[in-house]
């Protein structure tokens, strides 16, 4: 029951997003895509999910990586995440060991709280 209720939290944003009409990130990436690639992870990130994230939230993690190619893209999608991140029950320690698990590196730290203005990428 609280998977279904988690998934449809989530389903419910991604249509929000979708209908506010996101910006293209300088052309590459939106917010939507960007994501619609991190749905797989909305199970593992939530406090009551399994211990490790699936094989095709890791494939989304690295697509979204490898098109966030410039500090702007990477500034917006940032801000992108802190909004889908209020909106949605994640553990935030399960939300920092992500890239660990998924083998990706990551220029900032993926934290809630991070003022995506003050990085630099």
């Amino acid at each position: 029951m609280a998977n279904k209720m988690a998934s449809l939290l989530i389903l419910a944003f991604a249509l929000m997003v979708v209908a506010l009409n996101a910006s293209l990130a300088n052309g590459d990436i939106t917010c939507q895509a960007a994501i619609l690639d991190l749905m797989p992870c909305q199970s593992y990130l939530a406090s009551f999910g399994p211990p490790t994230p699936t094989v095709p939230c890791c494939d989304g993690v690295r697509s979204v990586d490898a098109q966030a190619t410039t500090t702007e893209i990477r500034r917006s999608l940032c801000e992108c995440f802190k909004k889908a991140a209020a909106g949605m029950p994640i553990d935030p320690a399960k939300l920092k060991q992500l890239p660990q698990f998924c083998q990706v590196s990551v220029p900032v730290p993926l934290d809630p709280s991070i003022d995506c203005s003050k990085i630099s990428f």
